[in-house]
């Protein structure tokens, strides 16, 4: 197999320093870093710590520097090509629960840092931003001003405060990503039933993958997909529960229609090969059943670097698969490509 492009949907990165928020806005619940040794910083929320991060979260020198001593070392000869990362922030940075024109403040500086790293390494970096999403009118002027720096989309979460993705208030945003023609993906965050799990870290574990599926389904039986067909949205996770549980949504959508259909009468199932995936699901046989059920061109790498619950080597379940030369290609960068509207040239010449 050829040396090969590879674009990972699926990483996050933050400002090396941030402003102090709280002191800032007048209000707690920000995040900000406490860089308490060299290279390693704490995500600290007030006071409360979140997660100990290393400079590859911040470096864009230091995550090319990985990438390609990956690739140069993982001993897999398609893993040899280009690795392209694209951006988004970390989901506890949303803050959709803040003062709109405070989240405002805070996602452009989040975006002004993405769009400057993209501007400077145009070949090893896409980028997305993130809006003020409980506010669509300051949305939509976000996501303009994105358009206009160059970032090729945004990432959302998988509900915004008590609304959920099929909310009209926020259909406004999702009409104006297919007419600037930017790309949508969605990360699960704040976690359903996170006060029935304390331990053994099951926000992460068993939420996370609902909050996609509600996301998805949310987006599907609310009839956002069937009014957008245009619309490019990518889930994290590999979907995370909805895939594996098509069969029971399909089923409650034809048993049930009184109480699952009100609102589009479309089968769910038709929506699989119009939606995309990334391939962080962990498990060959996972990678495979989400590929014949969605398709090669709807499933594309995603690594969630630099964490550890993410892929530790990114596009290694793909490149040790059994799958063809042709559907490697499609899941490392071909889906990734289409669902970004990118043209290879643009990061191979």
């Amino acid at each position: 197999m050829n040396p090969m492009l590879a674009i990972d949907i699926h990483t996050h990165i933050l400002p090396e320093t941030m402003p102090d928020w709280a002191k800032k806005f007048g209000y707690g619940g920000f995040v900000s870093l406490e860089h308490h040794k060299p290279c390693c910083a704490r995500m600290m929320i007030d006071t409360k710590f979140f997660r100990e991060i290393q400079e590859n979260c911040w470096s864009p020198e230091v995550r090319i520097h990985e990438c390609d001593q990956f690739r140069k070392h993982h001993g897999h000869q398609e893993h040899s090509g280009h690795q392209v990362q694209v951006l988004s922030t970390i989901p506890v940075m949303f803050s959709y629960w803040a003062q709109p024109n405070d989240c405002l403040q805070l996602s452009q500086f989040l975006n002004d840092h993405i769009a400057g790293i993209v501007q400077k390494y145009p070949k090893r970096f896409i980028g997305l931003g993130t809006l003020p999403m409980q506010a669509p009118d300051l949305a939509l002027k976000e996501l303009e001003r994105c358009k206009q720096m160059g970032l090729a989309g945004i990432q959302i979460g998988s509900h915004v405060n008590d609304l959920n993705l099929d909310d009209p208030k926020l259909f406004p945003v999702f009409q104006a990503c297919t007419e600037l023609n930017m790309s949508l993906f969605v990360h699960p965050w704040d976690m359903m039933g996170q006060s029935k799990m304390q331990k053994y870290w099951l926000p992460w574990l068993v939420g996370m993958p609902a909050e996609t599926s509600l996301a998805i389904c949310s987006m599907i039986f609310g009839g956002v997909l069937e009014r957008l067909p245009t619309l490019r949205v990518a889930f994290a996770h590999g979907g995370g529960s909805f895939p594996s549980t098509i069969g029971r949504i399909e089923h409650g959508f034809i048993s049930r229609p009184d109480l699952v259909a009100i609102d589009n009468k479309v089968n769910p199932r038709n929506y699989l090969g119009k939606i995309w995936f990334d391939s962080l699901v962990h498990d060959p046989n996972m990678l495979k059943y989400l590929v014949d059920l969605a398709g090669p061109r709807r499933v594309a790498l995603g690594s969630d670097y630099p964490f550890p619950l993410g892929e530790t080597e990114p596009g290694k379940l793909i490149c040790e698969s059994n799958f063809s030369e042709e559907i490697k290609k499609a899941l490392l960068y071909e889906a990734a490509l289409e669902w970004l509207k990118k043209r290879k040239e643009e990061f191979i010449s």
